[in-house]
């Protein structure tokens, strides 16, 4: 009687088991440093917005068109930039070493374009709050991706890009329904503000 003998393959040598311990480890700090890059980019723009808004209301006080609008806009602009404050604290996450200039450009574009009216002011949200939804949609397909059908790879971090996705969404919608659009050059002006914004991201996840 002939008997079939189950054959037991070969247990895989000890170095590819090191092998794949070692790509799973280098896999864990690629994504924690994504992640780390996201929220470094993400909070020098929110505090790049607060000193867009300083410098809108230095110039134009609290009783000039649409005043009240930039102060509430801010105000939930201070509520972004505080929480991702404390998010980089507790994952120990660096801020951009290009946070002074960014304090200085933002406050000195909210004052420009305070000076060339209202309407530019909200020119200047309508195209900053534009690169930002965009920005925030990629973040959130980047960690949707990495987590492989299973959802973010970090709902923290997703949870809060969301939530204040839709703020400056509303911001946009609201620059661009309070006369951003009829801002003398608007499409030079919105498309430099733009391509600035662009270049001020790229160069926060760098540095």
């Amino acid at each position: 009687m002939n008997r079939t003998m189950a054959v037991t393959p070969p247990a895989a040598p000890a170095s590819e088991h090191a092998g794949i311990a070692a790509a799973r480890a280098r896999a864990g700090i690629d994504r924690k440093t994504d992640v780390g890059r996201m929220i470094r980019v993400d909070q020098a723009g929110e505090y790049g917005a607060t000193r867009i808004y300083a410098g809108q209301l230095a110039v134009m006080g609290d009783r000039a068109p649409h005043s009240a609008e930039i102060t509430a806009m801010a105000s939930e602009e201070d509520r972004h930039n505080a929480a991702f404050n404390a998010l980089m604290t507790r994952r120990g996450v660096r801020p951009t070493m290009l946070q002074p200039f960014w304090s200085a450009a933002g406050y000195t574009l909210g004052a420009v374009t305070a000076l060339l009216g209202p309407e530019a002011a909200m020119a200047c949200t309508a195209a900053v709050e534009e690169e930002i939804d965009r920005h925030y949609s990629d973040q959130l397909d980047e960690l949707e991706m990495h987590g492989a059908g299973a959802g973010s790879t970090d709902p923290e971090l997703s949870g809060m890009i969301e939530d204040f996705r839709e703020d400056e969404r509303q911001h946009r919608d609201t620059a661009l329904a309070h006369g951003a659009e009829k801002a003398f050059g608007y499409p030079l002006l919105s498309g430099a503000i733009r391509l600035g914004c662009r270049a001020a991201i790229r160069l926060a996840e760098r540095i």
